[in-house]
This record gives structure tokens, sequence and C-alpha cells, in this order.
């Protein structure tokens, strides 16, 4: 679609911001260098628990080009607190979870490999990590506990001394007494063990910062790659004690990935904010990969042993739940909710569950901090709940599609017993969508051909559900969160028509300068190319929450339309002055005002033309200008959900896995530009994969990172996929104006449960874990073949 014509909502716009990404001309934190800055280069821990006894800096601050050494106790001697985490979880006896300390760089003692633990500045980064080298540090060495498996048990060592047996909180929801009622009534009880292993991001730009000190102002500027930029310069602000708001401007340019790692405010931007003011110079720090490896914040880690009550014709009775989630050596920003309110309150999935209930203990360990990674806790819920739900089927004999009808939600709204409300949906049609488009009644035929191949083939269903645009802020207040969750915009009309809309969303890949544009094009009948879409700057904008949590579109883009609703009211105004006719008269469509009734009218730009010339109305009555804000806090959590097929084959003589099929069908409510929709299932669908059948950050028992490269962390490539198919149910969300429920986080979620579930069926055992690398299923393929000579 041209950029010059109006573009409805619901075209395929190509993207405005790709020409300069493939072109080079991208705007990232480290294309940027300021006049006279030098370059950060963090000392890290190699140990994975210690006491640092002395830090000697003599000789590295003599070093050649070496600007500035700095260690955690000149941080503490400027009075600067350590990073926080947002959101306050209590224990079940109501007791408040027990965060350690967590300090931009260590002062006393160090928790995971990679801790930071000093800071050289130099005048280029080699020289810095010259100097970095003479630094002389003496630690003590301290027993590690990098394995879940163990952080509780008595006698293991202590990470945290507010932590006692390294447990953060013991959390529970739902109702146990019900639960283990209809446990006494089932006529089948399904148990499931899971591990859902942890995962390293992994965006394509690695974290980057600049921190610049103005003497003149007083004043901090940081560039850096977030996800929300407020947030940050709040938490810098308010927690940290960097400066006041007023005194500090947050930049995050373009940003190539996040994934959730970029939410976060971690030590190395608080570090180079705070150390421009002490060395007098701007300073730059851009993450290599293999510090990405080592200090980005990892997602997922939790063990988990679920129990499924049923009666004998296969309806679910009752879930109970025990979660052992991994939180690292420190709290990350929102660590907290992603094992409890991001993940318990999903554990009823698309079925009516009458009784439900989820103990989760949060535990340190020495390992990188573990927060939000692209779903956060709903794919850990859904993993759950899809293979348990497969379990069961199998165990009863009942095919895995109708287990899952017979279950579904068919009402709305439904109360789950576990906080959430769905407000919308038709979760069977989106079964009976997908089984059509991967022919599931003709897969018997295309197994037995498999076997003819030697080759053992399954397929394996995924009916997830998620909870997008976090809110309303009561509610999560209610829950623990340090922050509101609403979003704002600013719509600025242009006395020649063209239209600035500055959002507190952020786009880290998801198509903001489009689809934000799409709908203002729409909206107001201009061109796409008149619009533009300013973001990421905390000088520009207002203040706004970010993005994460598929957030953009159903909360961010409600924004947008509530200042639309403003300007069109205005201009309404303006417009009955200038036609001399009743306000109530003016009807506005297609980016004309017109007297209804009547061929009079002014286009778009006339009216915002006389906004501002302000001669034909009377300023007493209307004010001059065309620009409006709005807040928008929603009512209730958006609820996306669908159904993923995945069909595979495996030779049985290698363990490889071949996808040779994959059907999507996903209810994303109204889509803007289903091109991006499509493209961030692709993306979404990609690291689901990559979790089930290679993914898997691992430390060995000392707690040194053995996963910490591409030579050893595997991801997917092109290669791993058939063409994905992709479709499309929808029901309205009708919690916002526009009826959106959010896309981005579907097919990590929809994923991992499908893939396994298939490996299952084509290997005909339960017992599979993630990552199913060849290694693993080669063993269970053998197992299998050993099994069936011996009968």
């Amino acid at each position: 679609m041209n950029a010059s014509t109006v573009t409805p909502i619901g075209a395929p716009v190509r993207r405005k911001e790709d020409k300069r990404f493939i072109t080079g001309k991208g705007r990232y934190t480290d294309d940027l260098s300021r006049p006279g800055q030098a370059h950060a280069y963090f000392l890290r821990s190699p140990y994975a628990h210690a006491r640092i006894r002395t830090i000697d800096t003599a000789a590295a601050a003599e070093m050649p080009g070496v600007v500035g050494v700095l260690t955690g106790r000149d941080l503490a001697q400027d009075g600067l607190g350590g990073l926080i985490c947002g959101w306050m979880i209590n224990s079940k006896d109501g007791s408040p979870m027990r965060a350690g300390a967590h300090p931009a760089l260590a002062v006393d003692t160090v928790r995971y490999v990679g801790d930071h633990v000093a800071v050289v500045i130099a005048e280029t980064l080699n020289l810095a990590k010259d100097a970095a080298a003479a630094l002389a540090v003496e630690y003590e060495v301290l027993p590690a506990v990098p394995d879940l498996a163990v952080a509780q048990a008595q006698g293991a060592a202590q990470i945290h001394e507010a932590a006692p047996n390294n447990t953060v909180f013991e959390w529970e929801l739902g109702d146990r007494a019900a639960v283990e009622a209809a446990f006494a009534q089932a006529a089948h009880v399904t148990e499931i063990d899971i591990v859902n292993n942890r995962l390293a991001p992994n965006p394509m730009e690695p974290r980057a910062a600049i921190g610049e000190y103005d003497a003149g102002d007083e004043a901090y500027t940081l560039w850096t790659t977030s996800q929300n930029p407020h947030v940050a310069r709040l938490v810098l602000s308010a927690f940290v004690g960097l400066a006041p708001e007023n005194k500090l401007r947050v930049i995050a340019p373009d940003v190539g990935g996040g994934f959730g790692s970029k939410i976060f405010i971690y030590a190395e931007e608080t570090v180079c904010a705070w150390a421009a003011k002490k060395v007098g110079r701007p300073v730059k720090w851009t993450c290599e990969r293999g510090e990405a490896f080592l200090c980005d914040a990892h997602g997922r880690d939790h063990v988990t042993k679920g129990r499924l009550a049923l009666d004998a014709q296969g309806k679910i009775l009752g879930f109970q739940v025990k979660t052992i989630a991994n939180m690292g050596a420190y709290l990350s920003t929102f660590a907290s909710c992603v094992p409890t309110y991001l993940y318990a309150t999903l554990l009823s999935g698309q079925y009516a569950i009458p009784a439900i209930y989820c103990e989760v203990d949060a535990v340190y360990t020495n390992t990188a901090p573990v927060d939000a990674y692209r779903g956060a806790g709903r794919p850990e819920a859904t993993f759950l709940v899809e293979r348990i739900v497969d379990k069961a089927a199998r165990e009863l004999g009942i095919d895995p599609a109708e287990m899952r009808r017979r279950n579904f939600i068919t009402a709305f709204p439904h109360q789950t017993p576990v906080i959430m409300c769905y407000d919308a949906g038709d979760y069977a049609a989106s079964l009976d969508k997908a089984l059509e488009m991967a022919d599931y009644a003709g897969f018997p035929a295309r197994r037995a051909e498999a076997e003819r191949r030697g080759k053992l083939r399954g397929i394996g269903l995924s009916n997830y559900i998620e909870a997008c645009g976090i809110a309303p802020s009561a509610a999560v207040g209610s829950l623990g969160a340090g922050v509101g969750l609403w979003e704002s915009a600013e719509v600025r009309v242009n006395p020649t028509g063209n239209v600035e809309v500055l959002t507190g969303s952020h786009s880290h890949g998801q198509g903001h300068e489009t689809t934000f544009a799409q709908l203002v094009s729409a909206r107001l009948g201009i061109p796409i190319d008149q619009v533009t879409v300013i973001h990421g700057d905390t000088d520009k904008v207002q203040f706004g929450m970010g993005t994460y949590g598929s957030r953009s579109g159903a909360v961010g883009m409600s924004a947008i339309v509530k200042a639309l609703d403003k300007v069109e009211a205005k201009a309404k105004k303006i417009a009955a002055h200038i036609l001399e006719a009743s306000e109530g008269d003016i009807e506005f469509k297609d980016g004309r005002f017109s007297v209804a009734g009547t061929d009079r009218g002014l286009a778009f730009a006339e009216v915002a033309l006389n906004a501002y010339v302000a001669h034909k109305f009377p300023t007493s009555e209307i004010e001059p200008g065309l620009k409006e804000g709005a807040f928008y806090d929603p009512t209730n959590f958006t609820f996306p959900a669908g159904c993923h097929v995945c069909e595979l084959e495996v030779d049985p003589e290698t363990g490889t896995t071949e996808i040779v099929n994959w059907i999507a069908v996903d209810d994303f409510g109204t889509v803007i530009n289903p091109m991006i929709v499509e493209g961030q299932v692709h993306g979404g669908i990609a690291q689901g994969v990559g979790q089930a059948l290679m993914e898997r950050v691992a430390y060995d028992g000392e707690g040194q990172l053995v996963t910490g490269s591409y030579m050893d962390y595997q991801m997917p490539r092109a290669e791993d996929f058939p063409a994905f198919k992709v479709g499309m149910t929808e029901t309205r969300c009708p919690s916002n104006p526009l009826g959106m429920k959010g896309c981005g986080e579907a097919g990590a979620i929809a994923a991992p449960p499908a893939v396994i579930n298939a490996l299952a069926d084509a290997l005909g055992t339960q017992d599979i874990s993630m990552p199913a690398t060849p290694a693993k299923v080669w063993a269970i393929a053998q197992a299998r073949v050993t099994r069936q000579a011996a009968e």
C-alpha cells in the first residue's frame, strides 16, 4: 500500500521504519558518540560466590589512557542506592518477600560469575581492558549454590543474609480445600514433573549505554537500550538517587530487539550515568556477546510438579501445582511477579477448571538474575497446562483434540479460580480451524507413510491463552506492583495538517512507527506518510510505561484513540465556526468536515490551519491550536488465545527432529496490520521451538557458565522450520476501544508444548523434557526400538 494514501485498519502496510534499518541508517545507542567520550569496561567476578577482601586500583589507575577506576565503595560513598525489584510479593503467611541488597557494583560479596566488581574508564575500550587486567582483587571463595534442586536444602550456602534457606518467598494462589475435595472424588489423576529450562534472551542488539553530565545545568543524560525509558528514569531518580527526575533525561533510540531483557534497570547504565559526573566526561559502554550471556537477565527456570483430577469422561475437576522458581543471585526489576501473578493466574488455560491451587517458592541461586523473557510466566503456565492435559488424554484413551473440546470454556465472561476474568473468546473456533488447516483427520495416513520410510511421525496441539496489556493500575497495585500500568499519548496536529504522535510505548522491533501511524491515518483520513511517531525520549514524551507484555496496541494505541477523540471534538468546534453551522451538524468522515445534508465542508488540513490562524473563531470559547493528550488505564487484561499444531518427524537412527508442518490459528481481536502481526507470530514460534529443541543455559557445579557463547548455546535457524501456515479468528476485546488483544508473545507461549506433545506422540512416551536435543531423542527412540523388539 502506498504511504501517500489513507491506510485503513486491517491493511497490510509495509513498515515505514524498515528503510533506515536495512540500509544501515538506524540510530542505535552504539552508533552514537558524544564529544570527549571515554569508554567503560567492567571487571566481573570469576567466582560464583566470594567475599571481596581488597581491591587495589593503584596500578590500573596509572595505566595509559585511564580516566578513572571506580568500585562499589565509591558508589556507596556517594550515597547511591542499589538496584530494586519493583513488585512486592507476600508469602502465604503474609510476610513480605526477603530481597537481598543488589548494589550496582559489588561492595563486600559477589554472588554469580559476571557480578560487577569495578569499572575502568579510559580513552579507548582496549585501554580500559588493559587497565582492568592490572586490577588486583583478593577474593575469599565461598561455597556456591548454582543448582535449584539443592538451594533450599539444609546446610546449603547462604546467598543473602536476608533470605534464610535462600528462599525469597513462599507464595500461594487458589483454594487448597476445594482442590483436595476435587481429588477426593476424581476417577483419574494425572501427574507430571516439568523442568522449564533456563533461556538466554539474545536480542540482535546487545545492551549499551552512554552517560553524560552537564555541569552547567547540573543534569544527566542517559542513552540506553531500554524498553521503558521513563521507568528507567524513575528508578534511577527515586530509588538509586542519581538525580531528580527533572535533572535526568533518558533516551532510548532505535533498539534492536529486547524480548523482555531490556525492560530492566541494570548495573551498567546506572554506573555509566553516575561515572560521567565522577570523571567529567561522557562514558560509553557496549555489551559484548560474552558479557550478555553472563549478565543479561535470563528467563524461565522453573521446576514444577502438577496433578490433574478428572472424572471418568475426562472432565477436569481440579488442578494442583507446586513450582520452585529460580531467581538467580538477585531480584531483578520485575522478577518477583513472573512466577506468581503472571504465571499462576493463567493455570486455568482455556479450560473450565472448577478448582486450582498453586504454590510457588522463589529461590536464590549463585547464577545470573532471572526475570521476564518473551511471554514472562505465560509460557511457563501454558507448557504445564498443555502438557498435563495432553498426558491425561493419552492415559484416558481420549483424542487430544476431543479432550480439549470437552473442557473448553464456552460462556463469557468467565471467572477463573485464579483471579483472571476472561472477557471474550471462542476457543472451539480456533481449534476447529487449526485442525482443518492441519488436515488432522489425515494424520494417521501420513504417520503410516513415515513409518515405511523408517521415520517416527507425531502431531501435537497447544491451546494457549495469555494475559496481555497488564492492567488496570488499581488491580496490579493491589497485587504488589510498584507502578501503574496505564499509557499516555499526545497528538499534535501541525498547521499544515501533518501529525506528530508522542507515545509512552516504546518500539524495539514491533513496528510502532507504522501501526500507530496507520491508526491515525485511518482515523483522520490523512496519508500515513503525514504521520510521525515519537517515542523513547523522556524530554519529549511526558511519561509512559514502555513496551512489554503485548501492551502497546491494547494500551498504548487506546491512549492514542482517546487523544484523537479530543482532537476530533475540538476540530469540529473550529469547523462549525468557520462554516457558520451548528457544532451538532458537523460530520467528520474520510478526512473531511462537512455540514450534514449539504456540500459545504473543509478538508482536515484546512481546519488544522484555521486552528492556528485563529481568525475565524472566538478564542474566548476555543483556544488556538490543535494538540491533545490522554492517559488510558484499561479496565481489564486482554486475553489472546489460539491453537497451534506441530507435526514433526524423528529419525530414530540420529535423533534429529524435523518439523514438517506448523499451523498457527490465533485470536488477537482487532488486527491493525496483519503483515506485522504474522511476523510477530513467526518470531515467537521460532523462539518457542528454540526452547523446546535446543536452547538451555547451563552452569556447572561451581557456578561457572558452560553455555557462554553460540558455540555452546544453540539457537534455531531458518532451516529448522517449515513455512508457517497462519490463520486467525476474531472475538473483539470489550475492554479497550479498538477491540485489540495483543500478539507479540503468542508464538513463544504456544510453541514449546506443541513441539513436546508432538514428540511424545512420535516417540510413544510422555517422559521427554526440554530441550529435546538429538542425543536425548535418540536415546528415547533406541529404547523404544529395544522395547518393541522385546515385545
